[in-house]
């Protein structure tokens, strides 16, 4: 298998009781069957097996999760800002999504992406203040790839065309003429994978980022004071834009909505610009809306239904 990461990922680490905003303070942790079958195993004499076991429960959708304690913190966070459950029985054994996170993997048969989240704050310190045009770095594994059923041709179309899409983004050009052409590009793309429907929903701009599920009171704070002003011509805002492009674009190929993947990236330029120009900004609104299941559903139906996130309106706003 091809492994794909970006080349700033080797420089990531976490700082663990370090972090300004600890990834195990805000949201609920899912516990995936791997590790749940690990913790039926632990001898029910130990400490951590009984601790376990008490906050175990069910979200509205039904996932098996992790009862958050007082302030939202996780029940296992202790006084240093540690990991209990880490210390007694290793971080292997701890949740998929603690033993991965900012990590996020993407495979498409013989090829799996790698990447870090704005949602943890030291991965936003590096990629925000990325010098140069992303670039990746490859390597080959003796992994087998990965059973899929997305479509060949749709996959090679849109790796193409993602190529593109980052060959845009590094033109010399002011940064809003470069998001500009991109939507351009991104709307004729969608035009040959399929019909897209935009509009219906009155919803006024900034309210689109007031999510129903808050993390951090910090982001309201960021909404509520929030500044129209320009675009500015910065290294930063090509770095946002293209984490999105990586992130997300290939994505299409499993529900051909290639059109919101770069608005997304458009969107992530003007929440840099209107909520605070600064990496804790994008941090914050990662860890709002790209870490909750309840945000992120509501943002992927807005960027379809909402009349001020459809291509005209963001383009009107691209100056």
């Amino acid at each position: 298998m091809k492994i794909v990461k970006p080349s700033y990922y080797k420089d990531f680490k976490c700082i663990a009781g370090e972090c300004p905003d600890s990834c195990c303070q805000g949201w609920e942790v899912d516990a995936d069957e791997e590790s749940l079958e690990f913790y039926k195993s632990l001898d029910p004499s130990l400490e951590i097996k009984q601790r376990i076991d008490r906050v175990l429960s069910k979200d509205e959708f039904d996932n098996t999760i992790f009862t958050l304690a007082p302030q939202k913190r996780c029940p296992f966070l202790n006084e240093e800002n540690l990991c209990d459950m880490h210390i007694a029985i290793g971080g292997e054994h701890t949740p998929f999504t603690c033993r991965t996170f900012p990590r996020f993997i993407h495979d498409f048969g013989g090829t799996r992406e790698i990447g870090i989240s704005f949602s943890c704050p030291v991965a936003a310190d590096i990629m925000y203040n990325l010098n140069g045009h992303l670039r990746f770095d490859e390597e080959m594994t003796d992994e087998l790839p990965s059973l899929n059923d997305i479509d060949a041709m749709t996959y090679i179309k849109l790796k193409s065309a993602r190529q593109k899409a980052f060959e845009i983004l590094e033109q010399e050009k002011h940064i809003v003429e470069r998001l500009s052409e991109l939507l351009d590009f991104a709307v004729d793309l969608q035009d040959e994978l399929g019909s897209y429907s935009e509009g219906g929903d009155a919803l006024p701009f900034f309210e689109a980022f007031n999510n129903p599920e808050l993390i951090n009171p910090e982001w309201r704070n960021k909404v509520q004071n929030m500044q129209v002003k320009c675009i500015n011509n910065t290294p930063a805002n090509e770095n946002i834009a293209a984490y999105f492009i990586y992130k997300y674009f290939l994505d299409a190929v499993f529900d051909l909505d290639v059109l919101s993947k770069v608005k997304m990236a458009v969107i992530g330029v003007l929440i840099n610009t209107y909520f605070g120009e600064d990496a804790w900004t994008v941090h914050l609104w990662s860890k709002e809306t790209e870490h909750s299941q309840y945000n992120m559903d509501r943002y992927k139906r807005l960027l379809k239904e909402a009349d001020c996130l459809n291509v005209r309106s963001l383009k009107e706003r691209l100056i």
